[in-house]
């Protein structure tokens, strides 16, 4: 039996999928990893044809693969896209959906449906209702929608229960593309598969850990969504607690979907609330004001586009989190991540602790760093000692470079392998209804402290490292952020 694969994007004329989600599913196409028997529809609500929907997204396709784009897979390829005008909004139009699947694969039994949301989040429930309330959310029917889930533990309970209605929790994928990042993957490979680390991935040799995702660049177009989300919303209740997760979880028994998940959620509802008590030590808001990023002056964050003039929303946001079990109790973990700053990267660093009895003149510092972006690497800080006369001893890298050490294995790109997963139906490095409400608890604790307390945000100039607030906060333990020393 041939199984049909249609996969319908809402949202299909958007920025996600024109500069994401069409180019990874042409790459995977050209690589072989696609069916033959597939269509690939693209809904929004302008008036387009088949014809005219190709060319817009060889464009974006053109733009992503530059001189890799080969323009006879192309060829092939584009025969598998079609598009479909459709007002998402309204009930009624969704018979065209439901005629348009069944010219092409009459039989439910002999058809894969995915139907993937990369459209505003408030149509999320509404979309995923009007496709079960046509017929059209069968047993081998899966949706994918993008962060970010709600605003809050109940705008989230309702939406994954709006959805719930329709779709069984097995066919829901909430995709966070951090998760694909090929990086981030190795966190497990790093943890549970070196024997090296096991022993010390603990409390009793881990001072502290630290999860940055710095950007240099501001909100863009996304003024209207940022300003009533913040760097809260929009970065640390999904990017960095996924990271939090991956770093802290125990091994799961196996290395299947429903194995990892259940440990990342022990993960989540470990995490010591942070009350209107410790909100003021525990955490600090900031936003920024102009400056320089790179050699440009930027405007401050108030005056961005579709950003209220007197908004207070924090563009920066850095915690202390605890996770109260076994392994982890006492280990602080610094988590941050803002716009505007000084250098853009995403990494983690593992300190750990001096050793119990200094012999030489120097402290020793061992530290794992590991890089997501902007390149893809793995150091080991060790001390070793300086030649020449004396016992001087300075840190020393340990350096694996994954671009580097796999030249000749093409990266994939994160959209690429979460698509594959959807299409395999491998749930693994998706979101589950309760790791997703698990994280929004905790979140929405801060929220409200912060609202109880009239936490205003901290200024800090564009192009700096972020509000000396987040300095103070790790200064007054003895300890600082890690900057990696410039090249």
């Amino acid at each position: 039996m041939n199984q049909q694969l249609l996969i319908y994007v809402f949202g299909g004329t958007g920025d996600l999928a024109l500069s994401k989600l069409i180019p990874a599913l042409y790459v995977l196409f050209k690589d072989r990893c696609l069916p033959e028997q597939m269509q690939i529809i693209g809904i929004s609500r302008k008036k387009m044809s088949d014809a005219e929907y190709r060319q817009l997204t060889e464009k974006s396709c053109r733009s992503f693969e530059g001189q890799a784009f080969d323009a006879a897979s192309w060829q092939q390829f584009n025969r598998h896209l079609a598009y479909l005008s459709l007002d998402a909004s309204h009930a009624a139009e969704y018979a065209k959906l439901k005629a348009h699947l069944l010219q092409q694969a009459p039989n439910a039994a002999e058809r894969t449906v995915i139907y993937y949301l990369a459209t505003a989040p408030q149509l999320f429930a509404s979309i995923a209702n009007h496709i079960g309330t046509i017929g059209l959310a069968e047993a081998n029917a899966r949706i994918v929608i993008e962060k970010p889930l709600g605003h809050s533990l109940a705008s989230a309970l309702a939406i994954n229960q709006q959805i719930g209605q329709s779709f069984a929790e097995e066919n829901i994928y909430r995709i966070d593309h951090y998760l694909g990042k090929e990086t981030v993957q190795n966190l497990m490979a790093l943890r549970f598969a070196n024997a090296l680390f096991e022993p010390v991935w603990r409390a009793a040799h881990i001072d502290h850990v630290q999860i940055s995702v710095l950007e240099t660049v501001g909100i863009g177009s996304r003024g209207e969504y940022y300003d009533q989300a913040g760097a809260m919303r929009d970065m640390l209740q999904n990017h960095l607690l996924q990271l939090l997760c991956l770093i802290a979880m125990e091994a799961p028994m196996r290395f299947d979907a429903e194995a990892v998940r259940n440990e990342k959620v022990k993960v989540l509802q470990a995490l010591k609330p942070i009350t209107s008590a410790s909100v003021q030590e525990k955490t600090v808001r900031g936003q920024y004001t102009a400056g320089t990023v790179n050699g440009e002056s930027v405007a401050a964050y108030y005056f961005e586009k579709n950003v209220n003039n007197d908004s207070d929303t924090e563009t920066f946001v850095a915690l202390e989190a605890e996770i109260d079990n076994w392994r982890w109790a006492g280990v602080p973990f610094y988590l941050r991540t803002g716009k505007r700053l000084a250098q853009k990267t995403s990494e983690i660093v593992i300190q750990f602790k001096p050793v119990p009895h200094y012999l030489f003149n120097n402290n020793a510092v061992n530290r794992l760093i590991i890089r997501l972006q902007p390149e893809e690497r793995i150091t080991l800080e060790l001390m070793a000692k300086i030649p020449g006369k004396g016992m001087n001893l300075q840190p020393v890298a340990l350096d694996i470079d994954l671009a580097n050490a796999f030249k000749t294995t093409r990266r994939w790109d994160a959209y690429e392998r979460l698509l594959l997963d959807v299409i395999e139906a491998d749930s693994t490095l998706f979101m589950r209804r309760d790791e997703v409400e698990a994280a929004w608890q905790w979140v929405d604790g801060i929220l409200r402290a912060w609202k109880a307390n009239a936490k205003q945000p901290k200024a800090y100039a564009a192009g700096s490292d972020g509000p000396e607030d987040a300095r103070q906060m790790l200064a007054h333990q003895g300890r600082q952020w890690f900057k990696a020393p410039a090249k």
